[in-house]
């Protein structure tokens, strides 16, 4: 049986959960815990239009955090402890 969790985004209590955290990092595996398949696909689909809208160049160290900020942002997760 697929394992369900609460997710912060939309809101569902048996929202299917992710399989394994999507990114190595901490970040991934509160993404793991916390947001729901549906909503990650659909951060999948915005991440591009993001990096596109922004002209997000990866060469730039900045570019990730802005990236992750709009992540966060956008999965309803916290910022992390340092940003606060």
């Amino acid at each position: 049986m697929n394992a369900v969790i609460s997710c912060v985004r939309c809101g569902r209590a048996d929202a299917p959960a992710l399989t394994k955290p999507p990114i190595r990092s901490a970040l991934g595996t509160e993404i793991a815990a916390r947001v729901c398949l549906d909503c990650w696909l659909e951060w999948e689909r915005a991440e591009v239009m993001v990096i596109n809208e922004l002209r997000l160049n990866f060469m730039d160290p900045g570019a990730t955090r802005v990236l992750e900020s709009h992540l966060r942002q956008f999965l309803s997760l916290d910022p992390p402890v340092e940003a606060r």
